[in-house]
């Protein structure tokens, strides 16, 4: 069970997702929660955004950790960042499954009373009616849980020469700079905005 909030001015942040959240081969300063801890702290002192990041995650992987996740926390977090689906288009995952995982995930969160801001993925549309229909996961899940999505996690970085790492799949520290950055507005709003009331 989820320990009670103990109020505090300094927002707390979770950043649920993969790889992506995670840090993959980044030193932990320069990982995506650490980096939007950093600016965050520019006008929330004393702010922190907890990494709740498994590299290699899938939305299934998540569903089942999250529970734990949550348990594991000293204080609920006013906001979850959910950044999950990267991994189920790589292995081929059903989109249904896909949604059916992410509407858990995000309404686990709810139930628990943290705000969410689901962070979204694009596939290239060269790839045809699959990548369709997972671009439309994401919009899908934010519109039918009234929750903010922030459209695409890696928007500006992915496939830019000089913004990954040597398997030219992950960001690397400059790219995380800018999706930090890019995202922080996002993550401002969503910390003001009020709950919507259970159905």
């Amino acid at each position: 069970m989820i320990r009670p909030r103990v109020e505090t001015s300094a927002p707390i942040v979770l950043a649920f997702g993969d790889s992506l959240t995670a840090g993959y081969g980044l030193a932990r300063s320069e990982a995506f929660p650490a980096r939007l801890e950093a600016m965050l702290r520019e006008t929330h002192p004393g702010a922190a955004v907890l990494n709740a990041g498994v590299s290699g995650d899938t939305t299934s992987g998540g569903r089942a950790r999250l529970p734990r996740v949550l348990a594991g926390l000293k204080s609920r977090p006013d906001l979850a960042i959910v950044e999950l689906g990267a991994n189920d288009f790589l292995r081929g995952h059903s989109p249904a499954t896909m949604r059916d995982n992410l509407d858990w995930i995000v309404g686990e969160l709810g139930r628990c009373g943290i705000h969410v801001l689901l962070a979204g993925m694009t596939a290239p549309l060269f790839l045809g009616d699959i990548a369709r229909r997972f671009n439309a996961v994401h919009p899908d899940v934010a519109t039918r849980n009234g929750v903010p999505l922030y459209a695409d996690f890696l928007g500006g970085v992915a496939g830019r020469a000089g913004l990954t790492l040597a398997d030219r799949l992950h960001p690397n520290a400059r790219a995380i700079e800018i999706v930090a950055r890019s995202i922080l507005p996002y993550v401002e709003r969503a910390l003001d905005r009020p709950m919507r009331a259970a159905a």
